[in-house]
């Protein structure tokens, strides 16, 4: 199987890309434009399959995804290539629109004229999995969780843009019959995550003695999945899914903001020694909410369970046990990042849409 894996040097295709090199027989073509957030690290590992090639490029430029599907001629692919963080979404919209929503489109366009051309039986077996998020579907009450069939309602400019390009998959499924097939996943944590998420921020900042922001009170749930678990998830449905569906992907892991922060803080107390001033709980500061901050979110993976036999690996403590000792054991990489890219400023605090 040929797979053409689109932003898979951000954080989840990266896993995926692992994931499939170490234990498939997949070919792997990643294109990826390498913008703030891409960790070509994340994949170097891969760099000496002879079944792994990287392109750096965008979704969006058709000549050269149309290339690419000529010569790489995939079986499926799958696409990630995605702004992602809600911060920066209200920081400055028009990129996400660019990105998640028109180059979608440019790479629908591009994958359906490819697939209309194959043979008869590989246009059967072709797979468009488009890869998307919860936070589509809103905000939750303290009850209830998402399912597939949950109605949209998009609070910020990245779900809204997210919610847009889910729209445009399935349209070119209904309207041109590609065959695609959906997931929605809830918040991912692991490895190789970039230092401006909740996590690693967290993380990070506790390690060096720096203050703890958490927005508002700390009371926001979310619901945690590992990214190897999303991995396993991704090729499942991408290999075995049905077209035109699409499966909810969570970890079964809620937790409020504040009590990730508080785990967090002990863990590297735990492992890294205290602090003299105390424990590391004592640098949490709360700060100004989000704009439209959405209050829960939790995922019904029960449809993926029944249907693809999917189930997390991961408990959201030893998996968070596990990320905080590996952001801990890979100090030259963040610091890296922090220092070329992000340095760990507040995001998200504009009240009017950037022009």
């Amino acid at each position: 199987m040929r797979v053409l894996v689109t932003g898979g040097s951000g954080f989840i295709g990266s896993a995926v890309i692992r994931l499939a090199i170490r234990d498939t027989d997949a070919e792997v073509l990643n294109l990826d434009m390498l913008t703030y957030a891409a960790s070509p690290d994340a994949v170097a590992a891969c760099a000496t399959s002879e079944r792994y090639r990287f392109v750096r490029g965008d979704i969006g430029d058709r000549t050269l995804v149309r290339a690419l599907l000529e010569e790489f001629r995939p079986d499926a692919i799958l696409s990630l290539a995605a702004e992602t963080h809600v911060d920066r979404s209200i920081d400055g919209p028009a990129a996400f629109v660019e990105t998640n929503v028109v180059g979608t489109v440019a790479l629908l366009e591009a994958a359906a004229d490819y697939w209309g051309r194959l043979p008869e039986d590989r246009r059967a077996a072709f797979r468009f999995h488009h890869v998307s998020t919860d936070e589509v579907f809103g905000s939750l009450p303290p009850v209830g969780r998402f399912r597939e069939t949950t109605p949209y309602d998009p609070r910020s400019p990245y779900s809204a843009s997210k919610a847009a390009s889910d729209h445009f998959v399935r349209a070119w499924n209904h309207t041109y019959g590609l065959p695609v097939v959906l997931s929605n996943c809830s918040n991912n944590y692991g490895p190789w995550q970039f230092p401006e998420k909740l996590v690693p921020l967290i993380t990070i900042n506790a390690l060096l003695g720096l203050e703890l922001p958490v927005y508002g009170r700390g009371i926001n749930v979310r619901d945690w999945l590992h990214v190897d678990d999303h991995a396993r998830a991704l090729l499942a449905i991408l290999t075995r899914g049905a077209v035109g569906e699409s499966y909810n992907v969570g970890g079964e892991g809620e937790r409020r903001n504040i009590d990730v922060v508080h785990a967090i803080c002990d863990l590297v107390d735990a492992l890294a020694g205290p602090l003299a001033s105390g424990p590391r709980r004592s640098l949490v500061r709360y700060v100004t909410d989000r704009p439209g901050h959405d209050q829960r979110y939790a995922i019904d993976s029960g449809k993926i369970r029944r249907s693809l036999g999917w189930a997390p690996h991961f408990d959201f403590d030893t998996g968070l046990r596990d990320t905080v000792a590996w952001y801990l054991a890979h100090r030259p990489w963040w610091e890296r990042v922090r220092a070329e890219r992000y340095a760990g400023a507040r995001l998200g605090t504009r009240t009017t849409a950037k022009r």
